[in-house]
């Protein structure tokens, strides 16, 4: 099973994030990557900013 990922040194923040996290399911990457938007870059958990992650997951591991 291919896993997934969301990379964070792909968008621009203030805060300089270098964060990749990568998961096996989307559910499991959506739920830590939810918890890191909102306690490190300060947005709020709501369906906009879970649609909004979702889009931008990939496929298999992020580089190094």
């Amino acid at each position: 099973m291919a896993g997934k990922y969301i990379d964070c040194r792909e968008f621009p923040s203030d805060a300089s994030c270098t964060v990749a996290i990568s998961a096996d399911n989307e559910d499991e990457l959506l739920g830590v990557a939810v918890r890191h938007a909102v306690a490190v870059h300060g947005h709020k958990d709501n369906a906009e900013l879970r649609s909004q992650l979702r889009a931008v997951f990939k496929e298999g591991t992020p580089a190094r």
